[in-house]
């Protein structure tokens, strides 16, 4: 009776079978873990997506950057790279700059020749304008580290969710099996099968969750320590050319 239940076409569709003979509370059990599935998915590959598209307009950037000796140049020009942390910091840092050069941060036909003509900015005024990077770095960093709670989630709890369902099925086929007073394999087989498969979805779940989010925080800890290199070449950048540092105010 029990290779009645493991004929080759139920072998082949293992789960399907499983899933059929699960309780009430597994397949509760399953629906959560699918939705964290969806979530946990979604969020790599917005994350993924995000992190390829950020890392290249900052490769732009840094490369019009470089290009000219003039910090604001960019600025003047209004060119933009949306998406690049490296290009929010900069403008965080060069409108603070521009404010406490020229008491505005409009850039118009005028905002080269005033940038010229206006005198230099004490250290402590220079002071704001890192202040503000530094800001802007917080800023992109959580941009950046948004939403990976959901990832460690799914890796943490996903297992135990699956294996909350799986004792709650052991635990109801055995209660059946006492109630009906048979204790052959052919009557545990259905009930223990039903049980396993929410550890076995957990799992599913939580392995490729965990790969994607090393490689994600990893990933992210390079771009936000790039972040923080490139405050400090700005800030250098900005200190040399537009710093006075014969005033101590």
């Amino acid at each position: 009776m029990f290779f009645t239940f493991f004929t080759p076409p139920l072998l082949a569709s293992g789960i399907v079978y499983a899933f059929v003979e699960a309780t009430f509370e597994g397949k509760l059990v399953l629906l959560v873990l699918f939705i964290g599935s969806i979530f946990s998915w979604s969020v790599m590959i917005t994350k993924m997506r995000m992190l390829r598209f950020a890392k290249k307009q900052s490769l732009r950037f840094m490369e019009t950057f470089r290009q000219d000796r003039q910090p604001l140049q960019i600025m003047a020009q209004k060119i933009s790279y949306e998406g690049s942390p490296l290009y929010d910091i900069y403008e965080a840092g060069c409108r603070e700059l521009c404010f406490q050069l020229l008491g505005s941060m409009e850039v118009d036909e005028t905002f080269e020749a005033r940038l010229q003509m206006a005198p230099r900015i004490s250290a402590s005024q220079m002071r704001f304008v890192t202040a503000s990077m530094e800001r802007a770095v917080g800023e992109s960093a959580l941009n950046l580290e948004s939403k990976m709670i959901i990832l460690s989630t799914a890796v943490s709890g996903a297992p135990f969710v699956g294996l909350l369902g799986t004792v709650w099925g052991v635990m109801d086929a055995f209660g059946g099996i006492a109630a009906s007073g048979s204790a052959s394999l052919a009557a545990m087989a259905p009930g223990v099968s039903g049980a396993l498969i929410t550890t076995v979805t957990g799992l599913l779940v939580a392995i490729p969750a965990m790969f994607g989010y090393n490689f994600l925080v990893t990933s992210v800890r390079a771009m936000i320590v790039s972040c923080d290199n490139f405050a400090a070449e700005l800030a250098s950048a900005l200190e040399h050319r537009y710093v006075s540092h014969d005033s101590h105010g």
